[in-house]
């Protein structure tokens, strides 16, 4: 899946339509069972209210959750939702973190998976432990802000271990096209 939304455009989006209140809570309760740290803080308050009407729309096999014509989650297939990079660049805190080092940036900015190689290096850092399925954001080395968010192809303790193949699927990357979009309108 890496690179889904490397041409990403509004007009890529079909069956973008209200969902049920039911629909909308499950969607809102799977984000929290991910990210509790959500919930702890009531930002899920904020960023999805009780009384807000929930969209999603469909692009290829990803399923977005719009609110107020911004994208603020998508998941592929049954994967985990994830956070775009302005959700998680304004709550950091929510997602476990893995660091890569200088070499793997490019590559990750242009939609390339993560390797273990890349996560193992001297200068990178496996902040948070995670199994495999696990949603995780992606930070380069030196930088603050989180340059992807992805799922682990592996266990953290994998990666370490075996230290070849791919770490973790790219799934949206900072300047793709869903960063470029940052609303529907």
């Amino acid at each position: 899946m890496a690179g889904t939304f490397k041409k990403f455009s509004k007009e890529d989006v079909s069956n973008l339509s209200q969902v049920k209140s039911s629909v909308a809570r499950g969607i809102r309760a799977a984000i929290c069972e991910t990210y509790p740290y959500l919930e702890e803080t009531d930002i899920i308050e904020t960023l999805i209210p009780k009384k807000e009407s929930v969209y999603t729309g469909k692009c290829g096999h990803v399923t977005l959750c719009v609110i107020n014509n911004t994208v603020l989650f998508f998941q592929e297939r049954d994967g985990p939702w994830l956070p775009t990079l302005r959700i998680l660049h304004q709550y950091p805190e929510m997602m476990k973190r893995l660091r890569t080092d200088k070499g793997a940036i490019k590559f990750v900015l242009s939609g390339a998976n993560i390797m273990c190689p890349g996560l193992t290096h001297p200068d990178a850092v496996i902040h948070d432990e995670g199994e495999v399925g696990g949603a995780v954001a992606i930070y380069a080395c030196d930088k603050e802000h989180a340059m992807a968010v992805g799922v682990l192809q592996m266990s953290t303790a994998d990666i370490r271990g075996i230290n070849k193949g791919i770490g973790v699927e790219n799934m949206h990357h900072l300047n793709d096209g869903l960063w470029k979009m940052p609303n529907l309108s």
